[in-house]
C-alpha cells in the first residue's frame, strides 16, 4: 500500500456503546480490515464529527500481533498516539491485514478547537470487551473500550 492510495471515508458502519465512565467502540465490515477502519470512525466519532475533517495529509500506521485482537487494540492505540503526537485528526482510513501485520493509512489534519469542537480526549484503546469475531459469514465485529 503506499501512501498516495486512496483511503475510504465511508464511515457508515460502526457503533459506540456505553461502559462504565469509559466509551466502547465498535465497527462492523466484510472483513477483519474493513472492521478495523469502522472502529476507527467510531474512535474519531468520540471525538469529533467526522465529516469536519479534510483529508489532507496522510500518515501511514504498520503494527503488528499474533492474534486480530491485539492487532485491533494496537491500531487504535497506533491513531491515539498519531493524533496526540502530530496534533491531528483523521477523517479517512484504509486497512490491510495479512499474517498478523496491519499496514494502514490515516487520512486527516492539524485540529481546530474552534472547527472540530473535541467532545473528549482518548488517552488509549484497552482489552475491555475487546473482541473481533466474524458474527456471521461476511460479517465481522471489532470492537473494544476506550478510555476516555
Amino acid at each position: 500500500m503506499s501512501a498516495k492510495a486512496q483511503a475510504t471515508t465511508a464511515f457508515r458502519d460502526w457503533e459506540h456503546f456505553p461502559h462504565d465512565a469509559d466509551l466502547g467502540v465498535r465497527g462492523f465490515g466484510a472483513t477483519p480490515a474493513r472492521a478495523f477502519e469502522q472502529t476507527a470512525y467510531a474512535l474519531m466519532g468520540a471525538i469529533t464529527d467526522a465529516t469536519r475533517i479534510k483529508p489532507c495529509e496522510t500518515v501511514e500506521i504498520r503494527c503488528e500481533a499474533p492474534t486480530l485482537d491485539v492487532l485491533l487494540v494496537d491500531w487504535l492505540n497506533a491513531l491515539v498516539y498519531e493524533m496526540a503526537e502530530r496534533r491531528m485528526v483523521f477523517g479517512a482510513f484504509q486497512v490491510e491485514i495479512e499474517s498478523g501485520r496491519l499496514r494502514g493509512l490515516a487520512r486527516g489534519e492539524r485540529i481546530s478547537r474552534e472547527r472540530h469542537a473535541p467532545a473528549v480526549e482518548v488517552k488509549g484503546a484497552t482489552f475491555t470487551e475487546l473482541a473481533v469475531r466474524e458474527d456471521q459469514p461476511g460479517r465481522w465485529r471489532a470492537q473494544c473500550v476506550i478510555d476516555v
